[in-house]
């Protein structure tokens, strides 16, 4: 406690300068669509999102500073605060809400719409800030020193280092640039595949991997331990599995497959069995994993539950004798009243499949799970905060509460998706609005303004995230080889199999164990789970991300190391913003009718070489790009 009061942040309580400003908003509104809109096709397509926490105040310290000439670090953080609220509840939705769209195009229900889609998000973004507030005073100001919240004291790090001038921000628009072109020549001008297979006749499987920058950039994120577990999943699957599978198979029809497996081999090589059969034994192993990482986390989730109704309590009592700038909140009770409009909203919304008792478990669910997340994050950081463990919980839980009141079929499973969506955005916004008010807690920025900014930049975001999915399944649909949102598949296999017993369980049960396995190993499961349910060619460019962040971070030079590191990152990071923002342009001519204008497919090819060459030049880019900025502010 003694340690909380001592601290005194870098812009003091008595200052006023520039914060909440015109400018502020706009630039953080554009930075949340830009991350909101790349980080849910980054999802859709890899089953993992990135923070943008950091690329937003970089971006934002690069913008105002440089471009406007204004010179608030206050008005940074805002920027920064909004922006990053894209990324967060992307995140949340399209782990869920993209079942809505595989269910119609398996005749199980209509097409959700974008007013459907939009408000869904809205409400559990806005959510996941209303129940962060009471929570501020206990798990920021209280934990201060205690809970260090990686991202959000790296975001204030940033922003003080901006204060003495630099050029990051080159580092990230560079990063966009080069990997939008690329996307551009790949998917755009079609004249060099996305993807790269090799038969390997001796064990019956293939060694694939797609070329896209995005990939790699998420392996330099994550690191090489995490990318290496990833890639460790997919050895697994498809030179272990997979060989087995072909070469024990043989005539055997094994259910859900129609074919002997030798068969389904020989018409459809590796990817049939994986499509048939490993997809099932990953999703055992994710859930189980999910699972596991709730249940060890039970002791600090029940101890953060009580902390939270605590600080809640104080807040009550105390919000009329709050004064001073740095320790302004929002108004408790607008909190409790917004709150329960938004629930009654829910209950009574004709787009939203909900009734009155799934509201009230969103608001049981959605309070209790953004107490975690917001700990979690705290704790680990926002990489490792289990949304998706918490997501299937709750559709478990809701799936079978809904199948006991009688609402079966897709009514149920629908219903289920919805309150599993809303709680899913609800602990990843609390997550980011965690983080944020970390940074303003360092920096001395104003939190009520800073709420007020996370609640503008969910509502932008849910918009954006409407629009985007209604976009790219128009242009490609879920489930599509360009768009196999493996996330949401698995919540699919969740809800179905729950409500009609139609999963082939043996499968599941043979991933959940192999999930133990790695547990009692002492191996993280998540990502190696998540590595044994994607395809390998999604985990070998993020294993060779994650080798080159290897390779930095073992220079002889530990300055200079940590120095390249840091550039990489922010490179990475507009590698995946700039391939989201093209995937989405593409996506606009695919509707329109006009993607054939730009094909030159059948004029010039340059085939696997030419792919092979363009996955050397992004590795080689971010190693190098990495190593000429050292001084990254």
């Amino acid at each position: 406690m003694d340690k909380n009061k001592e601290f005194k942040p870098y812009v003091s309580d008595e200052k006023e300068m520039p914060e909440f400003t015109v400018t502020s908003v706009v630039t953080g509104i554009l930075l949340a669509v830009v991350f909101g809109a790349a980080n849910a096709y980054l999802g859709l397509r890899v089953g993992m999102t990135v923070s943008a926490s950091i690329p937003a105040a970089v971006v934002s310290m690069g913008v105002l500073r440089i471009l406007l000439k204004r010179n608030s670090i206050l008005e940074s953080n805002i920027v920064q605060t909004i922006g990053s609220a894209g990324e967060s509840l992307a995140a949340g939705a399209i782990f869920t809400m993209p079942v809505l769209f595989l269910w119609e195009k398996e005749g199980l229900g209509s097409k959700p719409g974008m007013i459907m889609i939009a408000l869904i998000a809205l409400l559990g973004g806005l959510l996941g800030v209303l129940f962060m507030v009471p929570l501020r005073k206990t798990l920021i100001v209280k934990e201060h020193g205690v809970l260090p919240y990686p991202e959000g004291t790296a975001c204030a790090e940033v922003l003080l280092a901006g204060e003495e001038g630099g050029t990051s921000a080159k580092a990230v628009f560079a990063g966009m640039g080069i990997s939008a072109l690329i996307k551009l020549i790949v998917d755009g001008l079609k004249v060099i595949p996305g993807a790269v297979s090799v038969p390997v006749k001796a064990l019956k499987t293939e060694f694939s991997t797609e070329i896209y920058p995005a990939l790699v950039g998420v392996g330099y994120i994550c690191g090489a331990r995490i990318s290496s577990y990833l890639f460790a999943g997919g050895i697994l699957a498809w030179f272990v599995l997979i060989p087995v599978i072909v070469s024990f198979g043989g005539d055997t029809i094994l259910y859900p497959g129609t074919q002997t497996i030798q068969q389904m081999y020989e018409s459809g090589g590796a990817d049939a069995i994986w499509g048939s059969y490993i997809r099932y034994i990953g999703a055992g192993a994710v859930a189980a994993g999910g699972i596991i990482s709730l249940v060890k986390s039970l002791p600090l989730i029940m101890a953060a539950f009580g902390e939270a109704l605590k600080g809640l309590r104080e807040n009550r009592s105390q919000d009329s004798t709050i004064k001073t700038r740095t320790a302004m909140d929002l108004n408790m009770k607008f909190v409790i009243i917004a709150i329960i409009v938004i629930i009654v909203v829910i209950a009574i919304a004709p787009d939203i499949p909900v009734s009155f008792s799934g509201a009230l478990m969103i608001a049981v669910f959605g309070f209790f799970f953004s107490t975690v997340s917001s700990r979690m994050v705290g704790l680990v950081g926002g990489s490792n905060n289990p949304v998706s463990g918490m997501a299937i919980a709750t559709l478990l839980f809701a799936t079978m509460m809904l199948k006991s009141m009688g609402n079966t079929g897709i009514v149920g499973m629908t219903g289920a998706i919805a309150i599993g969506s809303i709680i899913c955005i609800v602990a990843a916004m609390s997550g980011d609005t965690s983080q944020d008010l970390k940074t303003g807690y360092i920096l001395g920025a104003t939190p009520r303004k800073q709420q007020i900014g996370e609640l503008i930049g969910a509502s932008v975001s849910a918009v954006t995230i409407g629009g985007v999915m209604m976009l790219l399944d128009s242009a490609w649909e879920f489930g599509s080889s360009e768009l196999s949102a493996p996330q949401a598949t698995l919540m699919k296999m969740i809800v179905e199999g729950v409500m009609n017993g139609s999963l082939p369980w043996t499968l599941i049960f043979i991933g959940a164990l192999i999930a133990v396995a790695i547990e009692i190993l002492g191996i993280p499961v998540l990502p190696v789970a998540i590595g044994l349910y994607l395809p390998l060619k999604l985990s070998v460019p993020i294993m060779a991300g994650g080798i080159v962040r290897y390779i930095l971070s073992h220079r002889a030079d530990k300055m200079a190391a940590d120095n390249e590191a840091g550039s990489g990152i922010l490179f990475c990071s507009g590698l995946i913003a700039g391939e989201g923002i093209m995937g989405i342009v593409l996506a606009v001519l695919a509707v329109l009718g006009a993607a054939d204008a730009i094909d030159l497919s059948e004029s010039f090819y340059a085939g696997k070489i030419g792919a092979l060459a363009i996955l050397g030049i992004v590795i080689l880019l971010t190693g190098g790009f990495a190593k000429r900025n050292r001084n990254p502010s």
